[in-house]
């Protein structure tokens, strides 16, 4: 069976590993770690295709520990217990390293079969998994591993990938390769960070390309028809989902309508537009409030046209929406004033509602006390009275502090006009 190119070319060194600087640049901790010898219980994070799997086979290959591999998404808790019956054995008399990839797929069970061993130092654990680890993984295994964070390789480097890779199929397949100008950059580029998904693309690219006498030519068309949309990362259930959110979030907040602009996008071209219109309907709530009360009508009536319409169309109300809200004014005193309510109801014993704001309308509700000495502001100039609203243990809270926007502010001039108050 032919071996997969990426493979094939995958580095047998860290000093060969494109990208992760931030982890492997001479000095840098995991980098020292390695050089030591002396390696702890670890654990890989990060999209795949980036060098995880790499890092941690070269580790395993430079120790003279009993190497055993494992992947979670078929590894079962006797093939766990087969691993740790070599503990204490002759085979194992050095310690033995497990590499255990995609983590995140094994039960609760699974991994706490695992706790004893990488805690004595029995086992060493090297995981790799591509989901938030503080998410999917058993907080007893996270508390005794440290985690490090791949992140997705830049073009540039994954450009040497790509130049190395057609090399080496230039070698194996004794045959010229052509690469038109720009099929270096496009791949790099198409890949979203992912080294293994850009090498696999120029291995395709040589089996899809045109031959001829003089060897095989790879065009811009025909890696453009292999890489079509591979530059999105995206999954819907994970951290790229959050991410992108959340910094949809933070542009509008910071009134950047630009990077707004940018992170819908991203939304869209996903087609996950559900996850879009919730988050914009609550941005109009929470980082626009009462500054501009009517921006979440607007942003309803954008929504409401977008799931009517559906993709493409749909980006046209939605990036109206999205244009509106960061270019709107902001105040967050909406949400911080619910949030104060909830903390003290959920935490204080505020006491009894006042009697005379319970309801009345029941034969026997007089003779309780209740609803009595209760005075309707509709009988009093500018429809306002001053009377105790919250119960006595807490009758002097605040929750709501007007926002300094001109909206708010004209409120708060109002409110000082009918109650008399002067702050």
């Amino acid at each position: 069976m032919s071996i997969p190119l990426a493979d094939r070319i995958r580095p047998l060194s860290i000093d060969y590993v494109v990208g992760q600087e931030h982890l492997l640049s001479n000095g840098k901790a995991l980098r020292r770690i390695i050089e030591s010898g002396n390696i702890p219980n670890m654990i890989f994070y990060g999209p795949s295709g980036i060098g995880k799997t790499t890092v941690a086979r070269i580790i395993a290959e430079n120790t003279n520990r009993q190497l055993y591999k494992l992947n979670g998404t078929s590894a079962s808790v006797s093939d766990i217990k087969s691993i740790i019956s070599e503990v204490n054995t002759f085979s194992g008399h050095n310690g033995i390293l497990l590499y255990l990839d995609e983590i995140q797929y094994l039960n609760k069970k699974q991994q706490q079969s695992l706790l004893e061993y990488i805690e004595n130092g029995q086992i060493t654990l090297i995981a790799s998994t591509t989901e938030n680890p503080y998410f999917s993984i058993f907080n007893a295994v996270i508390s005794r591993c440290t985690v490090f964070e791949f992140k997705p390789v830049s073009s540039n480097h994954i450009m040497k990938a790509v130049e190395r890779a057609f090399t080496l199929l230039e070698e194996d397949m004794n045959t010229r390769i052509g690469i038109e100008d720009g099929v270096y950059e496009y791949i790099a580029v198409g890949c979203g960070g992912d080294v293994r998904k850009a090498i696999n693309t120029v291995e395709l690219s040589v089996i899809s390309g045109d031959i001829s006498v003089d060897g095989i030519k790879v065009t811009l068309d025909i890696v453009k028809s292999l890489t079509q949309r591979s530059n999105m990362r995206y999954d819907r259930d994970g951290d790229q989902h959050y991410d992108i959110l959340s910094a949809l979030q933070k542009s509008i907040r910071g009134s950047d309508e630009n990077a707004a602009l940018h992170y819908m996008s991203r939304l869209i071209e996903a087609g996950d537009i559900i996850s879009l219109c919730r988050r914009l309907l609550v941005i109009s709530s929470e980082d626009i409030g009462l500054a501009y009360p009517q921006a979440i009508s607007v942003v309803k009536a954008c929504v409401d046209s977008a799931l009517q319409l559906g993709l493409p169309e749909a980006r046209i109300p939605l990036a109206q929406a999205v244009i509106l809200l960061s270019t709107a004014p902001k105040s967050n005193s909406v949400v911080c004033a619910i949030d104060l309510a909830l903390e003290d109801v959920r935490n204080l014993d505020y006491g009894e509602i006042p009697s005379f704001l319970k309801d009345g309308h029941y034969s026997g509700a007089s003779s309780l006390g209740n609803a009595q000495g209760y005075l309707y502001p509709h009988n009093y100039p500018n429809g306002y009275i001053k009377q105790q609203y919250l119960p006595d243990n807490i009758k002097e809270k605040k929750y709501y502090f007007f926002g300094d926007n001109k909206q708010e502010q004209l409120a708060f001039v109002y409110r000082q006009k009918i109650t008399g108050e002067k702050k």
